[in-house]
């Protein structure tokens, strides 16, 4: 297990992004900071080059990544960040197969994790990679249920089980790491944006 004095390391981290998603997005009472905390997440992967994996489940269903957060993305690959997406049925990304491929192709074992819902696939997700030895930092203010005591109980679970909880904005600057920078200065623009 890694101790909960893990920081990040842009050279080992991956932002993962599980079924932030039209149709669940509409459902979650915490919709708009989930999808303002995972945007600074994703600007920040974007100017330090982390890798993202987006997921969406059953998009057939559940529609298509949600339009603001997809705005982000394409922002994220402009300024550099590889983003691959990966459609699942499971509620563990780890049980979908392109899922796991793309998680060994990016060889990066700390996973930045945000979503929806807590509970369900971001836990699932979190317990797998915490097994498969994973360095694994959920981000609570990324993160929503339908329900806030579901989240709050996933997050008390994720933390016995191992997890770092942590921030978007500690997360962004953890990534950036110094002041200074032209990269730090994006940041700033990030989250003053």
């Amino acid at each position: 297990m890694v101790p909960a004095t893990s920081t990040l390391d842009r050279r080992s981290a991956s932002v993962i992004v599980i079924d932030v998603q039209d149709r669940l997005a509409a459902a979650m009472p915490q919709r708009e900071r989930v999808i303002s905390s995972a945007s600074l997440l994703l600007r920040a992967a974007g100017i330090v080059g982390v890798p993202v994996i987006v997921t969406r489940q059953y998009p057939k269903g559940l529609g298509d990544t949600d339009a603001a957060l997809g705005a982000v993305l394409s922002e994220a690959t402009d300024a550099g960040a590889d983003i691959s997406t990966v459609d699942k049925m499971t509620f563990d990304c780890f049980a979908e197969p392109s899922f796991v491929e793309a998680v060994r192709a990016s060889a990066r074992r700390q996973l930045v994790i945000a979503g929806m819902e807590t509970h369900i696939c971001v836990t699932q997700t979190a317990l797998a990679a915490l097994r498969e030895g994973f360095d694994v930092h959920v981000i609570a203010d990324a993160c929503c249920s339908r329900e806030e005591a579901s989240h709050g109980y996933a997050l008390a679970r994720l933390t016995a089980a191992g997890a770092v909880i942590s921030t978007a904005e500690s997360a962004a600057y953890e990534l950036v790491g110094r002041a200074g920078t032209d990269e730090f200065r994006a940041l700033l623009a990030a989250v003053k944006g």
